[in-house]
């Protein structure tokens, strides 16, 4: 077969348009014909035919935040994200992941995030892009991310760079973009990233320009009802580069949200962002455990460290207090940190378990079941953390309303007992936030989840069913799509999105992998063109 024909179906094409029965005729990679139900194609002996039924045809989801890009090649995972429609993640997310470099700083310090790449060992953004090009069944994007660029300049230094490292870092990240890096990521609570100011990232960000490339952020300074503070500095960035914002999981009550998108609007700044419908979040114990200095240790030496009864009692008398000052977590933390990832053989029974539960295990207190884990896992864990406000779907609907926002699952698929987040995302969206409360109705659903990152990330001629456009599609039952995944059962597949094709071929037929490999490196609509 060399074309396909997908008949009975509901088009939602992603202009905003009310959804229009008709048939998609498919030739190659990209939509031949959109044409009234039943047109007749019998001089067609080449067409493989997938029948909708009376779902709804809808352009493929972009996941704008993802940790999939090392473990995309993993057969659950891939139908993990088909299976929510996802036919491209963008990763390279908070600025830490594997190019440019060889690798083996994400794969140390991001490991319980990003996990290992099985392919990639150097060649920088191009070398990346290429190591998915025809080994996937969906597309990766990727976003140059600073810290990692940082790192090769500077390792883990925490003093201002020089002028010869800013430049040899603004080089890093034009050599990315110019590779087809579709922006520029920080994280500004990691290290590196933490101890970059204001004006290194902006710097950094100049070679955005030319293409209109977003800057996209893990705020500095929390998020929450602190938001401001993050969002001033991402302004002053956007302002000085003369580039987007995008701002990364936007963790912050509704009309905080609304108050501050507004706010940069107002000061000339072209912004969005992304947010997933889950109150908890997900990242490094050792980010919240531990202070900066030995985040940016190497492990042996912090797990020496940690095994040092004097800095055991340092950290529980200057770091641990603060810990029970931070905001989102408060003195309650033991009972609201549950660990999602660790390796060490000796806490493989903590999955899913609480702090406190396993302090309790123990027979010991918090502090010591963190730090002990810290050290048996060689800082190697990541947990989902409650919070003391759990905000009401109402508000999670409001944020999501927001005309600027997009998808973003900030999936961690590294793990016994993950974030549901990663297999649940985009069908909650679509069953939560759309059929059930109806705070975005599927026209403007397709919009947040496909066509917007598409424009914003410039990812070419996809994100819309119309002829010309390459074939990202998916096939979505509006009655039976739901997420599975729970915070019991985290691993739970999505429901209700059983046939997506990408690029022209079928990559999903009836809820199962087909096989098929037409994903890869997704590059910027310039560098693509080049």
């Amino acid at each position: 077969m060399t074309g396909l024909l997908i008949t009975g179906g509901v088009v939602v094409d992603g202009s905003g348009a009310e959804p229009v029965a008709a048939d998609v005729l498919v030739d190659g990679e990209r939509i031949r014909a959109v044409t009234a139900p039943g047109a007749s194609f019998a001089e067609r002996d080449d067409l493989e035919v997938l029948d909708a039924g009376g779902r709804l045809v809808v352009p493929g989801f972009v996941d704008a935040h993802s940790h999939a890009e090392g473990a995309v090649f993993d057969r659950d995972v891939q139908l993990a994200l088909l299976r929510q429609g996802v036919t491209t993640v963008i990763g390279g997310q908070d600025g830490i992941s594997f190019a440019p470099g060889d690798g083996r700083h994400a794969s140390r310090y991001f490991a319980a995030i990003n996990g290992p790449h099985p392919r990639y060992r150097g060649g920088g953004v191009a070398g990346l892009l290429a190591s998915y090009d025809g080994a996937i069944p969906l597309r990766v994007a990727y976003l140059v991310p600073a810290g990692t660029v940082r790192h090769q300049v500077m390792g883990d230094s925490d003093r201002p760079a020089s002028a010869d490292e800013r430049a040899r870092m603004v080089a890093l990240v034009a050599e990315g973009i110019s590779e087809g890096a579709v922006g520029l990521s920080t994280g500004l609570d990691y290290v590196p990233g933490l101890f970059a100011s204001t004006d290194e990232i902006a710097a950094l960000c100049a070679p955005l320009s030319e293409h209109r490339l977003p800057y996209v952020t893990h705020m500095r300074g929390g998020y929450e009802l602190n938001s401001e503070v993050g969002v001033d500095e991402a302004a002053r960035i956007g302002l000085t580069a003369g580039v987007p914002v995008h701002v990364s999981h936007f963790h912050t009550p509704a009309d905080e949200a609304w108050r501050l998108m507004a706010l940069l609007r107002e000061r000339g700044v072209e912004a969005s962002f992304d947010a997933y419908p889950y109150t908890r979040g997900c990242s490094l114990l050792a980010m919240t455990m531990l202070p900066p200095s030995l985040n940016a240790a190497d492990p042996a030496d912090a797990v020496t460290a940690l095994a040092d009864p004097a800095e055991r009692d340092r950290l529980r008398r200057e770091w641990f207090p603060l810990v029970a000052r931070n905001p989102s977590l408060g003195p309650e933390w033991p009972e609201m940190i549950t660990v999602a990832h660790t390796p060490a053989p000796e806490f493989a029974w903590a999955h899913g378990r609480t702090l406190a539960e396993i302090a309790a295990e123990r027979g010991t207190d918090a502090v010591d079941a963190a730090l002990d884990l810290l050290a048996a896992s060689r800082l190697e864990a990541n947990v989902i953390m409650a919070v003391r406000d759990q905000r009401p779907v109402a508000d999670l609907g409001r944020l999501i309303a927001h005309p600027h926002h997009m998808g973003g699952s900030d999936g961690i698929f590294i793990g016994a007992h993950p974030h549901p987040r990663a297999r649940g995302t985009f069908a909650s969206y679509l069953a939560t936030y759309v059929r059930e409360h109806g705070f975005l109705d599927w026209p403007t659903a397709v919009r947040h989840l496909s066509t917007n990152p598409v424009d914003r990330f410039r990812l070419g001629d996809r994100g819309r069913i119309r002829p010309g456009a390459i074939a990202d599609i998916a096939v979505v039952d509006p009655e039976r799509v739901r997420d599975a995944s729970t915070y019991d059962e985290p691993l739970r597949l999505a429901e209700g999105i059983d046939d997506v094709v990408v690029s022209g071929r079928t990559v999903l037929r009836h809820g199962e992998l087909t096989g098929a490999t037409p994903g890869g490196g997704l590059r910027h609509a310039a560098a693509a063109a080049a």
